[in-house]
């Protein structure tokens, strides 16, 4: 796919990849076999009928392409972007035996782009609900906590099925991470914007500025008449190293880093009034996509030369290989089998350097990894001015802690079944609440799940299993 040049991009936060041209588009769709047994959609969390919408775009209906997307991904501008495709329905296309899969995410998003233009132009196909001739529900409410991608997703399907839904989200803007969390380069908010109109459109109504667990409780929605509630509040919190110094003026965590540079629009100053301080010299502690993340803001924010610690070896980088080419191309250094071991203060409390120590490989641990081992007397200082911990996230407490009869585990995520089901009657949760850190399309298929269960136990209103 096309995209700017690395000179041009390390200088503004616009968006890398620049989309397939409508030749590109055909000429990709065209190496599709069209599998009998398609292999591809198994891989796939919201069940895309990948074979059909790829056939639309080779025959130039891409108003049928848009139809077969939507009937499945009301996100598809999203997903099309940050879904890793590479280990999902690309890794089981069969064209992956004699070469290079089917682009089957950037053909998503050809589609997805080709829609946002109609729909600007006011020639967009109006939001899709499921077959007319389905006995719909009548009355029935169901009230969202969160508006990520899990939320998103439940709340589209659960509109499309006939139920008014309510989205309670607690920042200003809807998105969840996908506004607060991913940059601009990488997902810019006004595909973001488009998408939750969609669901607008839908007739979701989104409730923003409200904060459940302290504004308003979980039993509280039920008094209010909702029938359903689905949590999809993700993992908004910080991982923590819990290394002396990490206190320090000039530490941040990737949430706080990221949220200023998205959300509150730091990477406009002074065009908007939310600045953040950041050195010459930045370091990024962590290997994910969260990481890779702040490591290219850093380099766009003007920092002079931005590390990237990690503590473990590149081959077993959790971060998509895309986004760690294109950190390489624009710049940032990579510090494989380091670990930080504290963080040393100027004179003023800031942050100035990082004392770190080299790290080998020893025997797999638990998640299959070689487990890293301290190499005895590698100690040694990085002179850093800004340092941003992106070693992963936890749920935030606040709806669990005031939520009596909500299970949790001992990492702080919910307990629910495959469907979403909690030990709370009535209440369903999904994405990161309950697994912890990870990826949108995951997050997506979660609350794809939990809104046909949502859907058949309000028609049933059988015994609560969980």
């Amino acid at each position: 796919m096309p995209k700017q040049s690395p000179e041009k991009r390390r200088n503004n936060f616009q968006e890398v990849a620049l989309g397939y041209t409508d030749e590109q588009a055909k000429e990709e769709a065209s190496r599709c076999l069209q599998c009998k047994k398609p292999k591809c959609m198994a891989g796939c969390p919201v069940e895309l009928d990948i074979p059909s919408f790829i056939k639309a775009i080779r025959d130039g209906d891409l108003r049928d392409a848009v139809r077969i997307i939507k009937s499945k991904n009301s996100l598809p501008g999203i997903s099309g972007r940050v879904c890793p495709q590479e280990l999902q329905c690309e890794q089981k296309c069969v064209l992956t035996k004699k070469g290079a899969p089917i682009a089957i995410g950037r053909l998503e998003r050809f589609v997805a782009d080709w829609d946002a233009k109609q729909l600007l132009a006011g020639r967009g196909l109006a939001p899709q609900s499921e077959d007319a001739t389905k006995d719909f529900p009548t009355g029935k409410k169901v009230a969202v906590v969160g508006s990520g991608p899990a939320g998103l997703t439940c709340a589209s399907d659960l509109a499309k099925r006939g139920y008014q839904v309510t989205v309670f989200e607690a920042l200003h803007e809807a998105g969840g991470v996908l506004v607060y969390g991913i940059p601009e380069f990488r997902l810019p908010k006004n595909i973001v914007k488009l998408e939750v109109e969609y669901i607008k459109g839908l007739g979701v109504e989104f409730d923003l500025d409200s904060v459940v667990g302290r504004l308003v409780q979980i039993d509280e929605l039920f008094k209010k008449g909702y029938d359903a509630i689905f949590l999809g509040i993700g993992a908004g919190a910080p991982r923590f190293l819990n290394a002396p110094g990490e206190n320090l003026n000039g530490v941040y965590s990737a949430n706080e880093y990221l949220t200023r540079v998205n959300l509150m629009k730091a990477y406009k100053f002074p065009e908007y009034d939310t600045p953040i301080r950041q050195g010459r010299k930045v370091a990024v502690v962590g290997g994910g996509n969260v990481a890779m993340d702040a490591a290219r803001s850093a380099i766009r924010l003007g920092a002079d030369e931005v590390h990237v610690i990690y503590r473990r070896s590149e081959s077993e980088m959790p971060a998509r290989l895309e986004e760690v080419e294109n950190a390489k191309e624009e710049g940032v250094i990579f510090d494989f089998l380091t670990n930080p071991t504290r963080f040393v203060a100027d004179d003023r409390g800031r942050v100035k350097a990082v004392e770190v120590v080299v790290m080998e490989l020893g025997e797999p641990d638990e998640s299959g990894r070689c487990r890293p081992v301290v190499k005895e007397g590698s100690e040694h200082l990085m002179e850093m001015e800004t340092v941003v911990i992106a070693v992963g996230t936890i749920p935030n407490p606040l709806i669990p802690t005031n939520t009596p009869g909500l299970e949790t585990t001992k990492w702080g995520t919910v307990v629910a079944n495959e469907n979403g089901r909690t030990s709370m009657e009535g209440v369903w949760a999904g994405g990161d609440i309950t697994s912890g850190g990870a990826t949108v399309i995951s997050a997506m298929g979660a609350g794809r799940m939990a809104s046909a269960d949502i859907d058949a136990w309000l028609r049933e209103k059988g015994p609560w299993i969980c």
